[in-house]
């Protein structure tokens, strides 16, 4: 009986191992292969004037807490995806909201009272209105005592149509501000009116609502909300050792904090691969993934995995791309 017992604990402590070594292999790094070595860059909103994230919350008019300015350009407008672009971005983040003329304005905030010389809801305005505003109009680094861009910004808001058609060949990732799944609608109904070319590269990300109604209608797009997310990524915790991804996690894009990637199976390039396999983009984003935190210094960049090649998420696109070509 005794001898039973030592072969059954020893079958058993063969098949751990056994296991073990088949989870370590399935998910390691080593053996991934890689067509190149080059992250892809995501410049959020373009070149942006930016400030701390200290003590922020979903009320805080950023615009009245930014550094001191180190370039000209203002978030969200041609000039600074222009830079963004020429700087060595791969996309260019940038935010819309519809206006009550049918169209899509290019700028973050749901109020016009931190930033522009307006007031009142931004999606209560027509585009015309929009465009009359000084969009640099709030931007102070000394609270208050001078406003560096006051009389900068006027008529700067551009119109989604007006980026898209500046930059045809150039990769965005539009922000949904709602979850308002008429918006998706709408937005469904804008892209339609695009070539399959410029339409690829383009994906969208937002409220639950909004996507849905994308997801649906325009399934080669490619989404992203916290549901896709969740939909994707709750099943490959549990399946992801194995090597299959679930079916939800194609055709997507993924957001991971930093602080949440390392434990996901096969992180990163094993993991980064499988999703490339299915069509879907990884973007890491700094600390825990609050209030947009980017990799914006060469410290942050130290942080990141050796010969990473996935999807970087950065507010300081003019700091970081020639930080990484120096690195290449």
């Amino acid at each position: 009986m005794n001898t039973l017992k030592k072969i059954g604990r020893s079958t058993s402590f063969r098949i751990a191992l056994l296991l073990f070594i088949f989870i370590y292999i399935n998910n390691s790094s080593i053996f991934v292969n890689h067509e190149t070595s080059d992250s892809l860059l995501l410049a959020h909103r373009g070149i942006a004037q930016t400030f701390s994230f200290e003590g922020i919350d979903n009320n805080t008019c950023t615009a009245e807490r930014i550094y001191p300015p180190e370039h000209p350009y203002l978030e969200n407008t041609i000039t600074s995806m222009e830079a963004a672009f020429d700087a060595g971005a791969d996309i260019v983040e940038l935010d819309i909201h519809p206006t009550s003329d049918g169209q899509f304005a290019v700028f973050h905030d749901w109020t016009l009272d931190c930033r522009t010389s307006g007031t009142g809801v931004t999606r209560e305005h027509t585009m015309a209105e929009l465009k009359s505003l000084d969009i640099g109009y709030g931007y102070t680094a000394d609270n208050g005592k001078t406003y560096p861009f006051r009389g900068k910004g006027q008529g700067l808001m551009p119109s989604l149509d007006e980026v898209l058609s500046y930059f045809p060949d150039q990769s965005f990732l539009i922000h949904i501000k709602s979850n308002d799944p008429n918006e998706g609608i709408q937005l469904a109904q804008y892209l339609a009116d695009l070539s399959p070319e410029q339409l690829s590269l383009l994906s969208v990300y937002g409220g639950d609502n909004p996507i849905a109604i994308l997801k649906q209608q325009m399934p080669a797009l490619r989404v992203m909300s916290k549901a896709t997310m969740k939909d994707c990524l709750i099943p490959y915790f549990a399946t992801g050792w194995t090597g299959i991804v679930p079916s939800n996690c194609k055709n997507s894009q993924l957001h991971l904090p930093e602080k949440i990637a390392p434990w996901i199976w096969g992180w990163p390039h094993k993991f980064i691969s499988r999703m490339e396999n299915e069509g879907t983009r990884v973007i890491v984003v700094a600390g825990d993934g609050g209030f947009s935190e980017g990799f914006d210094q060469k410290e942050d960049l130290e942080r990141l995995p050796e010969e990473y090649f996935g999807g970087i998420w950065t507010n300081r696109i003019d700091i970081i791309a020639p930080l990484l070509n120096k690195m290449d």
